[in-house]
């Protein structure tokens, strides 16, 4: 899922969408919508993730949240569900309605090169996350001010694109059993 950022400086030269993610007001009815559906899946459940550090806002902050990740042909879908108050994107930047689309993804080689071609854009950091000591980065930008779309910027590590792999090749052959499952199954 990585990209190699250009000198282009515009956001489509980072790579293309490779997630859309929501954040449902009702999670299992949306999992049951993507799987029963949309024919996505299966979805692997990652519980109560805890990044290394996490900034909501340029302040410090610990979100507890969960993740379910499936593939809608090539296009992975996450749903998020957050278990705590702490402000994040996850509840203070949640469009309104029941499914809407939270953010979209972009892999990206280099986060601080991807995050200046999107600040030079116009892009406001919202959120920003490490994980596995510093291995795996994330920032949230909104696009575009208060009419714009939230995009999620993803350095992953060799771990991260092994575990979604492996989840895109079991949906090649899913039968729509078992759509929902823990990591390792």
């Amino acid at each position: 899922m990585t990209q190699s950022v250009t000198l282009d400086p515009r956001v489509t030269a980072l790579g293309p969408v490779g997630q859309l993610a929501f954040v449902p007001a009702d999670f299992d009815a949306a999992l049951q919508f993507w799987t029963q559906v949309m024919g996505a899946g299966p979805f692997y459940l990652m519980e109560h993730i805890r990044a290394d550090s996490t900034r909501y806002r340029g302040e410090p902050t610990e979100i507890d949240f969960s993740a379910a990740i499936g593939y809608w042909g090539e296009m992975q879908i996450e749903l998020i569900r957050q278990h705590c108050d702490t402000p994040s994107i996850y509840n203070r930047e949640r469009p309104a309605g029941d499914n809407p689309l939270h953010h979209v993804l972009i892999a990206v080689a280099d986060m601080a090169a991807a995050l200046r071609v999107c600040e030079q854009a116009g892009g406001e950091l919202l959120q920003e996350a490490t994980f596995r000591g510093g291995n795996a980065k994330v920032a949230y930008l909104r696009m575009g001010g208060s009419h714009g779309l939230m995009l999620e910027l993803w350095q992953g590590d060799d771990a991260g694109r092994a575990f979604f792999n492996g989840i895109r090749d079991a949906a090649r052959g899913w039968d729509g059993s078992r759509p929902l499952r823990r990591p390792g199954e």
